[in-house]
């Protein structure tokens, strides 16, 4: 006689190799008849495994930010003394310091490639125009700028599609989503570094609609996660250094410094790093990690400072960050400008609702139509053709000459203009976008006509969103400053010519400024960090009202048609990152209503053959331990711990076993499994006798698992689930009777769950 149940529950983290998303299974337990009664006393029950796709779920893990207060933990704790605390405490400072070092000199090392590159390339086009302009014959110039962005395109087109696809794009959603406990396959590696270093060069150079500014902060928490193991697994190097921060809660203290580094090496903004970090990535904080986060902040800043001033041979400090606007001079404003600073806030949230809109649909027409490698490749190398063709089509079409004045641009055309005159339409595009966009900011009024304007905007807002999302590594914050300032020259601009009077405060490069912001802010939707980095950037801490207005307004326009780009390239990549607060739809739920039943678990002395068979059959990264007799089943024990995945495998590879034990008892310490983080072994790696002598082995979890895991009562609210979640880093919840058995269990995917 048999009696077969079935278990269905949700996987907590799905394989991160499976591109399908995470599954559902089907558990048969087939519970064997008597004259099998002796087998099932030694092995356990047997499991027959039919597993069902879930579509539409995503295959991310979870990482572990709570810590593992295990018997091991606790006797590595009670060995500690003062002077270790004091070291330990010191070695977050210094690698603090080193976080913010090396990511300035990465930062340095980025921008003078470009800027060497960038100045061999234009000045080579601007040659070609002069020679071959007074023949008539452009098409030579068209046909070298088409290949001077078609050939570095490809180059960093490749590297990422076929090397390490990770470093694609900006890398800020990746790492929010790493902050807020998700693990992203491969986001902090330092072949991913690597790649995005090579790619940010190659898509500036090659002329895309794309800034080096947002990769930074990728990079730096790839430095960062790093630098703080002491180790690197890709180039197989043990440094032997910094063991005791070798876990998921450590690390992400310091990718929280890494990225805070990067936006200050990027826009030279210490204190907006810190307020980007918390606003848009970091989901936990405290008093010191505040301090070590600025700390690094100010040395990258700093650094980069120090670097590129002795670079460019400068005899005082004026390289804050690789975005450098220049010296802008004080910019007074009327109470009456307040709503005139609303409605471009308000244009440009509306105007970035639009585009977010626009980019989410042609990412999705990518995932679906360009799935091969070669076709991401091409696809890069057409939107720079593109790119090119509307560089020269402008710059030839349009004849706006202006007189040369002092360093008007980088690299002033001619083309049709006369002598001493020099093409504003083409400087627009011979030269670095950062360059540009620090060009509308200061060029005096009347440095470019309505039409000029009208016509770039026009061409450089589509080319902008048709490229975020391509196989290369570049930002979006200096495209969307360039289309933004370049509309706010422009509605300047309109203002004067509807009403002379008020020629007398459109300062043309004020409103540039806020159209720059009104733009970024309706793109990314961030407030607080942006009006800091804007103002640190600027370095005109007077203006701070006009910006605050202008982002709240292009916030809340922008936020009534959808979220911000960040926001929508997580959701629609079905990462299970969990937002600030919980889905309205899940506020009068109960965790009964929305946790997975029953539940897979592991008994505190458990057989070896029982163990390899949950791990090989399901992909459950957690399980509860429980204390039940040999009569109860496993889903009807007292919660007594919870062990995860990753401490099973350890245990196996490392054989500690009840009757090995002499062996190994007076050994074991938590630093063989941080020998391990973070590419733990799986359980296919690990080479498993089948002596069934050894199969019958026990393993004593009382040694390895959680002593104190949290749990909850069936009728605990979700809303109240969603905090603990979201404020202790949680990866597990289990769900508890009255009596403490096992009920069920949570994990962060139970909130984003499909009505």
């Amino acid at each position: 006689m048999s009696l077969k149940q079935q278990l269905v529950r949700d996987s907590d983290d799905a394989d991160s190799d499976n591109e399908n998303g995470s599954s559902r299974l089907e558990y048969s337990v087939r519970m064997p008849a008597d004259d099998e009664e002796q087998e099932r006393q030694e092995n356990g029950p047997t499991f027959t495994i039919r597993q069902r796709k879930k579509k539409g779920q995503s295959p991310y893990e979870s990482l572990d930010y709570d810590v593992c207060e295990n018997v091991l933990w606790q006797q590595e704790h009670r060995k500690i003394v003062p002077r270790f605390t004091v070291r330990k405490d010191f070695s977050r400072w210094l690698i603090s310091m080193q976080i913010g070092i090396w990511t300035a000199l990465v930062a340095c090392a980025i921008n003078i490639v470009i800027d060497e590159v960038s100045r061999l390339k234009y000045g080579f086009l601007k040659r070609a125009v002069d020679e071959n302009v007074l023949g008539g014959d452009l098409a030579i110039p068209y046909l070298w700028w088409v290949l001077l962005n078609v050939v570095p395109v490809l180059i960093g087109a490749t590297l990422v599609a076929y090397v390490e696809p990770v470093a694609a794009g900006s890398g800020i959603p990746q790492v929010k989503c790493y902050l807020n406990g998700v693990k992203v396959p491969r986001i902090v590696r330092i072949k991913t570094l690597a790649v995005k270093a090579v790619g940010v060069v190659t898509s500036v150079v090659g002329g895309l609609a794309g800034g080096k500014e947002g990769p930074m902060i990728h990079s730096g928490a790839v430095i960062a996660a790093g630098i703080s193991q002491g180790k690197s697994t890709t180039l197989k190097k043990d440094m032997k250094v910094f063991q005791y921060f070798r876990d998921d809660h450590e690390k992400r203290d310091f990718v929280v410094g890494g990225a805070a580094a990067g936006v200050a090496a990027a826009f030279g903004a210490p204190i907006g790093g810190i307020l980007f970090s918390l606003e848009e990535a970091a989901s936990f904080w405290n008093q010191s990690l505040i301090w070590r986060t600025f700390f690094a902040s100010i040395i990258s800043s700093f650094t980069l400072n120090v670097v590129l001033s002795a670079y460019h041979g400068l005899s005082s400090f004026r390289y804050r960050g690789l975005f450098n606007l220049g010296e802008f001079k004080p910019l007074p404003f009327e109470y009456y400008e307040l709503p005139i600073f609303m409605l471009m806030g308000v244009l440009g949230g509306v105007s970035g609702a639009i585009w977010n809109s626009v980019n989410t649909r042609i990412n999705l027409f990518r995932a679906r139509f360009v799935k091969y490698r070669w076709a991401k490749v091409m696809e890069a190398a057409f939107v720079a053709i593109i790119g090119a063709t509307a560089a020269c089509a402008m710059a030839y079409s349009l004849n706006d000459c202006r007189p040369l004045g002092n360093d008007p641009t980088e690299t002033p055309v001619q083309l049709f203009c006369e002598d001493n005159e020099y093409n504003a339409a083409a400087a627009l595009w011979f030269q670095t976008p950062e360059a540009t966009v620090k060009a509308l900011f200061h060029d005096p009024p009347g440095s470019h006509t309505i039409l000029t304007l009208a016509v770039f905007v026009l061409i450089y807002y589509p080319l902008s969103c048709i490229t975020y999302g391509l196989s290369v590594s570049l930002g979006i914050f200096i495209p969307t400053l360039l289309v933004g300032a370049a509309w706010g020259r422009l509605f300047a601009s309109f203002v004067v010519l509807a009403f002379p009077a008020s020629s007398v405060f459109m300062n043309p490069g004020k409103y540039a400024l806020i159209g720059a912001a009104a733009q970024l802010g309706g793109i990314v939707r961030m407030t607080l960090s942006l009006s800091v980095i804007l103002l640190e950037t600027t370095g005109n801490i007077a203006f701070v009202l006009p910006i605050i207005i202008t982002l709240m307004s292009a916030k809340w326009s922008g936020d009534y048609f959808n979220e911000g780009i960040y926001d929508t390239q997580i959701r629609t990549s079905k990462v299970p990152m969990l937002p600030w607060h919980v889905e309205p739809r899940l506020e009068n739920e109960l965790a009964e209503n929305i946790m997975n039943a029953p539940v897979v678990c592991v008994r505190k002395l458990e057989k070896v053959n029982y163990i390899i068979d949950i791990l090989k059959n399901t992909t459950h990264n957690g399980f509860p331990v429980i204390e039940s007799d040999e009569n109860d089943t496993r889903e009807d024990g007292k919660l007594i711990g919870l062990i995860l995945r990753s401490q099973l495998v350890v245990i196996l590879k490392r054989s500690m076993y009840v009757e090995t034990e002499r062996h190994w008892r007076d050994l074991v310490t938590i630093e063989q499994f941080r020998k391990e983080y973070p590419r733990y072994p799986t359980i296919d790696d690990l080479r498993i006798s089948e002596d069934k002598t050894m199969k019958n082995y026990t393993v004593d979890m009382s040694t390895f698992m959680n002593p104190s895991p949290y749990s909850v009562n069936p009728d605990t609210s979700v809303p109240r689930l969603f905090q603990l979640f979201r404020a202790l880093g949680l990866r597990h919840l289990v769900v508890v009777t009255q009596e403490n058995r096992v009920r069920g269990i949570i994990t962060r995917k139970d909130f984003l769950k499909d009505d």
